[in-house]
This record gives C-alpha cells, structure tokens and sequence, in this order.
C-alpha cells in the first residue's frame, strides 16, 4: 500500500495568495504597460519610473483588491478543479485525458453557480479596484482616484459610478479566468504527469517547479489578448462604449497590440503561477488529507 495526499479545498486560495504577495509588483508593472496608449516605457522604464515618482511601495498599490480577488475567485476555481479531479481519479483509478482536464478547467473557470458568484459578483469588482489602484501611481495628482483599500474602492465605485460600473470587463474577466484556469491546472497536471512518466524524475520540488513553469507560459499565451482588453474596460473613464468599440480602438493599435506587456505578463503570470504550485504542493504534503491506495 502507498500514500498520497490531496489537497483541502481552500488550499488553491491560500497558494494564489501567497503568490500574489510577492508578486504583486510585477503585476502593476504589466497594467502600466497595457495602459499606455502609445508606447512609451518598457518594463525597467516603467519600474524605475514608479520607484522614483512614488517610492518602493507603491509598487504594491492594489495588493489589498489582489488579495481580494485571490482569496475569493482563485479559492473557487482551484476548489472545484480539485474536488471534481480527486473524485474521477477515484471512479477511473488513473488520471484524466487531457481533453477532459481542459473541459474541466473551462468549467471550473466561467459556468459553475459558485464560480460564478465569486467572480461575478466579488471577484471582478475586486480585480477592477485592483487595475485601478495599480494605475493610479502613473497619473497626475489631480486626476487620481486615491481608493485607500480595496472596500473603500468597491463602495467608492458603487456610490459615483454607479452599481454597473462594478462590473465592467465582467466578460473579458470570465473568459480570461476560463483561459487561466486551462493554462494553469489542466497544463500543470498533463506536465507533472508526463514528467513523472519518463521516470528520470520523482515528485519533489524540482519536478512541481518544471512543470508549473510549463503551466505559466501556456497561461501566459492563451490569456494575454483577453487580458489586454479587461484591463483597458477595467481602467477606462467612459471612453468605451463596449467591448466591440475596445477590440476596435485596441486594433488600430495593429494586431501586436493584444500582446501588449506579453514579457512582463510572462515574467508576473510564470512566477505566480510556479510559486502557486509549490506553495499548494508543500500544503498539501504538509497538511493535505491523507489517502491510503
């Protein structure tokens, strides 16, 4: 007999955030990129720019809204992925096909009730404030929204914009969550799986490293022109009417235009993602629920 151990439910949440935590600065560094309408900084640019302008912490502007968003739709998507992959590891005595990781990943990301109402109604209001709070640093004084935290935010956004407002990019924001979830869990659980086949590897840190890495930039690529519209409808002042006149207005930008801060995209969304997994792994070897096969 041998054995595993699986992971609680609130595990994924618990990894995101940590994540997030360190992070979080690369993650401002890829709003401003997006934000720009012309190109004008490059990423050390960007970060030297902020530092100098504003000082070190505000490289963490928006960490409180991450930390929101993380712990609300971040918790639900790695909950229902888990929950629903132990329970047919079980039925099948063997891992899933890839197709079906990914169908599940699609699930688990936009059409669950749960899922939806932590993205729908917390997760993209909090990723709103978010983008907004991180954007803030790089306009002028008088033009700043100054949301002291991620519920002064929220209540700020309800009170003057109104209850809309809350949910703008909610559709861009579904889709992308659908992509990340795809990239992230379904393409961790194929890597590690076909890294631990070939046997030159056993399941430590360096295999859970490897193939997070592999899940990060798979994320990074199918997520990144999704993430370049939610962003500008997030950070917008009225200048979109829609989504159709955003891809339009992004377009005349040329088609390189989706891929927009796609390295420090990269350079956030791949560490995010590796410090995720490992954080989640250790969990799950530390505290995780013990199965005797």
């Amino acid at each position: 007999m041998s054995e595993k151990r699986r992971s609680r439910w609130y595990f994924g949440g618990l990894s995101s955030s940590a994540a997030a935590s360190i992070t979080h600065p690369l993650d401002l560094i890829k709003v401003h990129l997006q934000t720009q309408h012309e190109v004008r900084m490059r990423m050390m640019g960007m970060t030297m720019s902020v530092v100098q302008r504003e000082g070190v912490l505000a490289l963490y502007s928006g960490l409180s809204a991450s930390l929101c968003r993380q712990m609300t739709y971040s918790l639900s998507r790695f909950a229902i992925y888990e929950t629903v992959s132990d329970q047919m590891k079980d039925r099948t005595h063997g891992p899933m096909p890839f197709y079906q990781k990914v169908l599940l990943g699609l699930v688990g990301g936009t059409h669950t009730v749960f899922t939806l109402i932590c993205r729908g109604f917390i997760g993209t209001p909090a990723d709103m404030v978010n983008v907004r709070m991180q954007n803030d640093v790089k306009v002028p004084l008088e033009l700043r929204r100054n949301y002291a935290h991620a519920l002064d935010g929220l209540f700020r956004v309800w009170k003057e914009e109104g209850m809309k407002k809350l949910f703008s990019g909610a559709t861009m924001a579904s889709s992308r969550g659908a992509l990340v979830t795809v990239g992230q869990l379904a393409c961790y659980d194929q890597a590690k799986q076909l890294v631990l086949g070939t046997g030159a590897m056993q399941d430590n840190i360096l295999t859970h490293f490897l193939a997070s890495f592999i899940a990060g930039g798979c994320a990074t690529v199918l997520c990144q022109p999704l993430d370049v519209l939610k962003t500008r409808l997030m950070n917008s002042k009225g200048e979109y009417v829609g989504l159709l006149h955003c891809v339009r207005d992004t377009a005349k930008l040329g088609p390189i235009a989706f891929y927009k801060g796609l390295v420090p995209a990269g350079i956030r969304l791949i560490p995010h993602t590796v410090l995720t997994f490992i954080f989640l792994e250790q969990l799950r070897t530390c505290c995780g629920i013990r199965i005797v096969t």
